[in-house]
């Protein structure tokens, strides 16, 4: 008997994240590690989970992922987006579910350019008339 492996991909800001999603127990590895060593903080680790709580397979399901650039709460972001759509491609009737809870919306916000003449992207130089 041979266990379907899913693959996935997500981003946020400059992370990337790539998941491999099988049956298993709900063990969950980041680059390797655990992810309650990779990621210390209670409230990203309830960010992450939460495709895995709507769906109820917290206990279903093995995640092995691969996260790459950014920090870690674009790394969080980048694994729950990816986390949801390996969900999706394992069973195509949980979307509207994930759907409806914004799970497969890709937040595109990404830090502004700084722009020439000023210290930052919106921040000015202080303005003197004398």
């Amino acid at each position: 008997m041979s266990t379907q492996i899913i693959t996935a991909t997500g981003r946020r800001k400059e992370a990337i994240s790539c998941v491999r999603l099988q049956a298993g127990t709900g063990k969950i590895k980041v680059n390797g590690k655990p992810y309650e060593n990779y990621f210390t903080t209670e409230a990203i680790r309830g960010y992450i989970n939460q495709p895995l709580v709507v769906t109820s397979s917290t206990t279903s399901v093995d995640i092995d992922a691969t996260l790459k650039g950014g920090g870690l709460a674009g790394q969080a972001g980048a694994l729950r987006f990816s986390i949801a759509r390996a969900l999706i491609k394992k069973d195509p009737s949980l979307r509207p579910v994930l759907k409806n809870s914004g799970m497969l919306t890709s937040d595109a916000r990404v830090k502004e350019r700084k722009k020439p003449g000023q210290p930052g992207a919106r921040r000015r130089f202080q303005f003197s008339k004398r």
